[in-house]
């Protein structure tokens, strides 16, 4: 496995996370950190977590990728912090175990692991593409919150009969699951922007949901796949598809690749490719009102083009009731306009 020499790709001199976060991942951030007692908790567990003896936990049971060993995944994490202008680079370490996972984790200096399953599965660029995704975790800072999420996870198993306890960190980590699912959106992006080949990106998605025989699969089939997903089904299947990713961490494989389809299709992936993206230094001067809106929008642009049978009864009810309301309001007017009138004819000695 070697990495191609001839493939040019587009940098991004002081690039913003900005330019590859989904709206939706900004705005669960911030609701996350408004949840009473979640700032105590991150806190605790700060101070609890000892940062070296995590690092050495993976020294000492990994390989730790360098120039010397791995060379081909050095290269090509290499790549991705040149692209991204990345101001660190990422300590990257394979773990032998056949379940295919990539994860970046750490509270003060994140890390990436790769496991040999994934490695085993994937060829260079879907490599690079998941490099790039999760160097783009670490550059989010998200690597705090996982590495939180992964504790909790842990922990609601032991403190889960405490009433109260228990419930408060049922909370925070149902937060943490949504935002997590939403954090994986905007770490796709980043590693298209990586490794800036579309069909990759899709590979990585195919193999993740249907293992190694990608030769057997079709790339319009399996957006297709998102496609019938939505649409299908009635109300009761829009309740089920709320159900089924209720105790996920990520979105499932197919409809993060319709997902990145939809992004390419707004335009701003080619917008950053041409060199219109937010910059770092700009970052001071964002106000958290315009993420709000533009989260907004996000979900009100999603929203009002859905298919999925759950959304449709909502939209149709909530057009339903604007109707009637405003049939209601413009007959009540029409009848205070009549009794107006009535009184006012009467005061006058008219009728």
């Amino acid at each position: 496995m070697t990495v191609s020499p001839d493939r040019v790709r587009a940098q991004f001199p002081g690039i913003s996370t900005r330019a590859w976060e989904h709206p939706a991942d900004r705005t669960a951030l911030v609701t996350l950190r408004s949840l009473t007692g979640f700032d105590v908790v991150l806190r605790t567990l700060s101070s609890l977590l000892q940062e070296r003896q995590h690092r050495l936990l993976y020294l000492a049971t990994a390989v730790r990728v360098d120039e010397r060993q791995f060379r081909t995944l050095h290269q090509l994490r290499d790549d991705c912090v040149h692209i991204l202008d990345a101001p660190t680079t990422p300590e990257l370490f394979v773990l032998q175990n056949p379940q295919v996972n990539a994860f970046t984790i750490g509270m003060d200096q994140p890390f990436i692991v790769l496991t040999t399953g994934l490695i085993d599965l994937m060829d260079t660029e879907e490599l690079r593409f998941v490099l790039g995704h999760e160097l783009g975790h670490a550059l989010s800072g998200h690597a705090v919150y996982r590495t939180m999420l992964m504790h909790l996870l842990r922990l609601t198993a032991s403190v889960g009969w405490m009433p109260v306890g228990g419930w408060a960190l049922r909370a925070i980590v149902a937060a943490l699951m949504e935002w997590s699912r939403k954090s994986e959106l905007s770490g796709d992006r980043a590693g298209l922007l990586c490794g800036q080949d579309v069909e990759a990106s899709v590979r990585v998605h195919m193999k993740m949901a249907g293992g190694a025989w990608v030769e057997q699969m079709n790339h319009g089939a399996f957006l297709a796949q998102a496609d019938d997903y939505e649409r299908s089904g009635d109300l009761r299947d829009g309740v089920l598809k709320l159900l089924n990713l209720e105790l996920q961490s990520h979105p499932f494989s197919v409809l993060r690749a319709a997902e990145l389809r939809r992004w390419i299709h707004s335009g701003d992936y080619d917008r950053i490719l041409s060199g219109s993206y937010p910059h770092r230094d700009q970052d001071q001067g964002t106000r958290i009102t315009d993420e709000m809106k533009e989260a907004a929008r996000t979900y009100r642009a999603n929203f009002d083009q859905s298919e999925d049978p759950l959304i449709r009864t909502v939209r149709t009810l909530g057009r339903d009731v604007g109707a009637a309301a405003s049939t209601v309001a413009h007959e009540v007017g029409d009848t205070v306009s009549k009794i107006g009138k009535r009184l006012t004819g009467r005061r006058t000695g008219t009728q």
